[in-house]
């Protein structure tokens, strides 16, 4: 295993010849994924960039769009690790409206977002839809190792005494759900592993 620099350019670029290698012809789906101070939304607006320059259309979307509602994920309170980890994202919704249509066989008729956090209801989206050689690009935390599928994954890792400094402190109450991910969901697996600890010096490590 190599640990390579990367400026966050040559990242975009590594990413974006991954999905040409996978298939320029069909639609892929990516997660991009890590702790909010990794910045994954940033990563996947670059890459979005990339790749409508070679010829393919981008649906970004974000896992925050897809919690479920306010009465099921803070049932234990706002606070609660476990329940983060474990009830906070709606796995089915993104499936079923998202990665299921957008992947092989599928309808190609993806609803790009689902629930609004802030008033917790429904948006009223509708879908939208995905070009036969499209990519969706989902963000967000702790997707990785939960059964969603994808043609590719990456995972921006941050160092648990990097991520105690850099999140935001009145979110220091999620670092044992980040833990437990770690331990228990195995994110460094992820097809892509970017080292974070420094998000503006990101490293790529080569297996």
């Amino acid at each position: 295993m190599r640990v390579l620099p990367i400026r966050q350019a040559g990242l975009v670029a590594e990413l974006a010849d991954r999905l040409t290698v996978i298939g320029a012809a069909g639609r892929a789906r990516v997660l991009l994924d890590g702790a909010p101070p990794t910045d994954p939304a940033g990563l996947a607006e670059g890459l979005a960039e990339e790749l409508r320059l070679r010829g393919r259309p981008v649906l970004p979307v974000a896992a925050a769009d897809f919690l479920r509602p306010a009465s099921v994920r803070l049932e234990h309170g706002r606070d609660d690790p476990d329940e983060l980890l474990d009830g906070w994202l709606d796995l089915a919704g993104l499936r079923r409206e998202v990665l299921d249509p957008a992947g092989p066989g599928g309808s190609g008729r993806v609803l790009p977002r689902l629930w609004d956090t802030a008033v917790d209801r429904a948006y009223r989206d509708g879908r939208v839809e995905l070009a036969e050689n499209g990519v969706v690009l989902l963000t967000g935390a702790l997707l990785l190792g939960r059964g969603l599928p994808a043609e590719l994954t990456v995972h921006l890792r941050m160092s648990a005494a990097a991520l105690a400094r850099r999140l935001d402190p009145g979110l220091a109450w999620t670092l044992p759900a980040y833990a437990r991910y770690d331990a228990e969901h195995d994110p460094g697996g992820a097809d892509v592993l970017v080292l974070a600890d420094d998000p503006a010096r990101p490293a790529l490590v080569q297996r």
